[in-house]
C-alpha cells in the first residue's frame, strides 16, 4: 500500500479531447428533449494513451444514459477532473511521451468516465496533496493505490476498487517451492532495510520461532533494486514488496522472477471522492459495479496482470471496518 510518494512538481497530464460536442444535425426536437435537464450536450470521451494496455477495452465501454443524466452541470459538459500521483507502476505510470497517465488507475478512471457518459482530465499530484485537492474542489476524484481507512474517511468517501497486500519475489519458476511465509523458514530472505518489507520479514520470521522452526536469515539492502539482485543472483530465496509492483516485476521476462502473493493481509484500496460529494460518489460506485459486472474491470486488471487485487462489489467506506 502507499502512505508516502516522493515529492514533485504537479504536472498536468490532460487527456486531450474535453471538447464539448456541438448538437448533431438539425430539425425538429420533441417537447421532451427540449424541456429535458440536460439538453447540453456532454464532453466527448477523452482519446485513450496509444500505450495503454487496457487500451482496446476501455474503447468499448459504453456510456449509461441514466448516469450521465445525474452528474452534474460542469461535470457532464466539461468533464471529471481525477488527479493521482504517478510513480508507482503498474498502478501509475507516464506513457512512452512523459505527458500521458498510463496504468491500472488510469486505466480504470477512463473506464468509470466513459460509462459515465463525459470526458476527463487526470492531474499528477504529491499523495499527500490530493485529499486537499478534492476538498477545496480542485479535484473531482482520486485514484491512487490509497488504502481506504477510518481516518481519511472523516473528509473522503471512498469507492473501493481492489484489494492489496503484499507478495514474494522468487526465481521464476519458484524452485524452492514458496507458497506461503512459513515456507521460507530457515531460508534467506532479502528486504529493504528501512521499509515495510523488514517489518513484515521479521513478524513471519517471528512465526516461524513460534512454530519450533528456523528464523528467517535476513538481508539488508538500501533499496528494491538490490533486493531483488539477490534473489536473481541466488543470494536469496526471496523478497517481499507490494502485490501489484511484485507482478508487474514478474510479468518482465528480462527479471526472471516470479510472484507469490501472499493472502491474509489486503487492504481495500478506494477512490476517494469529498464528503461534501456523495452523490457523485454513488454515482462513481454504479458505474465501477456495473464494469465489474460486465467484465470490464476484470480485464482491465488482466491487462496488467493483477487479477489477484480483483474485489467482487464496489462498496462505499468499506475499509477500516
Amino acid at each position: 500500500m502507499r502512505s508516502t510518494a516522493l515529492v514533485r512538481m504537479p504536472l498536468v497530464a490532460v487527456l486531450t479531447g474535453m471538447v464539448v460536442l456541438a448538437a448533431a444535425g438539425c430539425g425538429a426536437q420533441s417537447l421532451s428533449d427540449a424541456g429535458a435537464k440536460n439538453a447540453a450536450p456532454a464532453a466527448a470521451a477523452s482519446p485513450v494513451p496509444s500505450d495503454e494496455q487496457a487500451k482496446s477495452v476501455i474503447e468499448s465501454v459504453k456510456a449509461d444514459k441514466t448516469l450521465t443524466s445525474q452528474l452534474s452541470d460542469a461535470m457532464r459538459t466539461e468533464g471529471i477532473k481525477w488527479t493521482t500521483s504517478v510513480g508507482y507502476p503498474p498502478m501509475e505510470e507516464w506513457g512512452a511521451n512523459g505527458k500521458e497517465v498510463i496504468g491500472v488507475d488510469a486505466a480504470i478512471a477512463q473506464a468509470i468516465t466513459r460509462r459515465l457518459g463525459t470526458g476527463m482530465s487526470i492531474q499528477d499530484q504529491e499523495f499527500n496533496s490530493m485529499i486537499p485537492g478534492l476538498i477545496s474542489g480542485r479535484y473531482d476524484a482520486l485514484i491512487s493505490s490509497m488504502t481506504d481507512n477510518a481516518e481519511r474517511q472523516k473528509t473522503t468517501t471512498f469507492v473501493d476498487y481492489v484489494k492489496a497486500g503484499n507478495a514474494f519475489l522468487v526465481k521464476a519458476g519458484n524452485p524452492e517451492g514458496v507458497s506461503v511465509p512459513n515456507d521460507l523458514c530457515g531460508k534467506t530472505v532479502a528486504v529493504v532495510a528501512s521499509g515495510s518489507s523488514a517489518a513484515l520479514a521479521d513478524q513471519y520470521s517471528a512465526n516461524c520461532t513460534a512454530a519450533g522452526k528456523a528464523a528467517y536469515d535476513t538481508l539488508k539492502f538500501e533499496g528494491d533494486s538490490e533486493a531483488n539482485l539477490a534473489v536473481q543472483s541466488g543470494r536469496a530465496v526471496a523478497t517481499i514488496t507490494d502485490y501489484p509492483v511484485a507482478e508487474d516485476r514478474a510479468a518482465d521476462p528480462a527479471n526472471n522472477m516470479a510472484a507469490v502473493k501472499i493472502d491474509g493481509d489486503e487492504s481495500l484500496w478506494g477512490i476517494g471522492i469529498d464528503n461534501a460529494h456523495k452523490d457523485f460518489a454513488t454515482l462513481v460506485q454504479k458505474a465501477l459495479q456495473s464494469l465489474m459486472d460486465d467484465g470490464t474491470y476484470g480485464k482491465i486488471l488482466a491487462a496488467y496482470h493483477v487479477n489477484g487485487m480483483a474485489i467482487d462489489s464496489a462498496s462505499l467506506n468499506g475499509g477500516g471496518k
